[in-house]
């Protein structure tokens, strides 16, 4: 019988990265050399900090639309620049970020996935394969190279390809394999070819719209994109997926369990921690091993 665990994933390993307040639908960082305000739906609470506090920032992002917005600019920040991981635990795992201000809100990096990046570097083996799908800018694709796997990098947009072979060649790292494709596309390929893979980490976008317009959204392709990682993962391996949807790890285990029903699964939010003490919870993530 599996014994399942729920949990909280916090990354709590950054020193370039800062949660420094949130509430009442924003959250309030530090990246690097500068202090965002961004919006945060999840934030429900009252603001700990002063309105003085965050009328510093270096900049704030104002949304326009679901998805897109500008930047309030007090610093001008029309520079890229760095931000750095380097992991308390384990030595391999040294990862430098080129960061910009765009206008769908993120800046390059998501930092709560600072959890996985510590899991995938650990449990990845030398030579062993790992594909990583919706990938944007390579956390997971990064920290698996640090530990010398052999990594498949898809993403749809050349851009977010460009900007993660930058964040490779910034953390002194070499010869991940980049996808330009659609990733359902991708994966009911190496179904069709026979290729294995020892671990797939996959980030499915809520909605969106691929390079040639055409409509994605998680709801119509989540269940065959499941059936497809369970067809093309080795056995000893492991399966990570995060999702910003909204839908709740429990649904996320019970997907799961129908396609890997031997798989020992753990299951929760992924979660950041304000210097109150606040957590934020940014999505839901499940790790899967075989």
């Amino acid at each position: 019988m599996n014994t399942d665990k729920s949990t909280r994933f916090i990354a709590t390993s950054w020193k370039d990265y800062e949660l420094i307040d949130s509430g009442d639908g924003s959250k309030l960082e530090k990246f690097g050399k500068y202090v965002l305000n961004r919006p945060e739906p999840g934030a429900v609470w009252p603001k700990s900090l002063s309105y003085d506090k965050w009328d510093n920032a270096d900049a704030s992002f104002e949304p326009t639309g679901k998805k897109h917005g500008y930047w309030l600019n007090k610093a001008d920040i029309k520079e890229k620049w760095h931000l750095q991981y380097n992991s308390p635990q384990l030595d391999h795992l040294k990862l430098v970020f080129q960061l910009e201000t765009t206008r769908f809100k993120h800046v390059g990096v998501f930092p709560e996935q600072a959890a996985n990046w510590e899991y995938i570097a650990e449990k990845i083996q030398p030579g062993e394969k790992l594909l990583n799908l919706f990938a944007y800018t390579g956390g997971a694709s990064l920290a698996a190279k640090s530990a010398k796997a052999d990594v498949v990098h898809v993403d749809a947009i050349r851009q977010v390809i460009d900007w993660t072979r930058v964040n490779m060649e910034l953390s002194g790292l070499e010869g991940i394999r980049w996808v330009v494709e659609d990733a359902l596309k991708f994966l009911k390929r190496e179904v069709k070819r026979g290729n294995k893979y020892n671990a797939v980490v996959l980030d499915p976008p809520t909605w969106g719209l691929g390079p040639k317009n055409e409509k994605w959204k998680l709801d119509h392709h989540l269940e065959e994109i499941v059936e497809l990682v369970a067809k093309v993962i080795l056995p000893g391996g492991f399966v990570v997926m995060n999702t910003y949807s909204g839908i709740p790890p429990t649904s996320l285990e019970t997907l799961w369990r129908r396609v890997l029903p031997t798989g020992q699964m753990t299951s929760g939010e992924l979660c950041l921690q304000g210097k109150d003490g606040h957590l934020l919870s940014t999505g839901s993530l499940i790790r899967i091993e075989l």
